[in-house]
């Protein structure tokens, strides 16, 4: 899909799956009534790296790479990531407010040009029951079913929301509000609200 077919969507599918030693992501646009559209990006995260850094494929033969993030440093809890396009130039970052993250998850996106978005987890209650979740013996190795919702906003208005779909396999779905959002990185901030979201 070229570049301004992607920017034009409204609404992203991201479904994970897993595999032994890395984690997978299919990233598809959603037709008119709700299926499942083609494949617009394909991720795949190592686990176990010491530096976080993810590649975003245009499809999952990875011929082409559509952009990718890196964490700036290694095992750090608040480190930002740089996300490139498809010629290594940076096209924005985003980065996980440690702080903020002890009570409910929070991160900034920010764009050249557009600002800083900031996403927060839209219940207060799951997010406390995520966090009592991981200290249950023996559930905690259960995945955390329940749907979670974050809301991205500029000042006051919504400009993209990530939804956690009810089930044992995470399911996704972007809403993106925002026509100037580059859709790289919506989807590498979607992504990386998965993959790192228990650091």
């Amino acid at each position: 899909m070229d570049f301004e077919k992607l920017q034009a969507q409204q609404r992203l599918l991201i479904r994970q799956r897993i595999t032994f030693m890395v984690n997978r992501y299919e990233v598809h646009t959603v037709g008119p009534n709700g299926s499942e559209g083609e494949i617009v990006a394909f991720a795949q995260q190592k686990r176990m790296a010491f530096r976080e850094q993810v590649t975003l494929y245009t499809d999952s033969s990875k011929q082409a790479v559509l952009a990718a993030f890196r964490a700036r440093k290694m095992i750090d809890l608040a480190s930002t990531y740089d996300i490139i396009d498809h010629t290594g130039q940076p096209i924005g970052n985003f980065r996980k407010d440690f702080g903020r993250s002890l009570l409910r998850s929070t991160w900034h996106l920010e764009q050249p040009g557009l600002g800083v978005t900031t996403g927060t987890e839209r219940s207060e209650f799951v997010a406390i029951l995520r966090r009592i979740w991981n200290f249950i013996p023996y559930v905690e190795n259960l995945p955390f079913a329940w749907p979670y919702h974050f809301d991205f906003t500029a000042g006051d208005q919504v400009v993209f929301s990530v939804v956690k779909k009810f089930g044992l396999r995470d399911r996704y779905v972007v809403d993106i509000r925002d026509p100037r959002l580059d859709r790289r990185l919506v989807i590498a901030q979607a992504v990386g609200l998965d993959a790192l979201q228990s650091r």
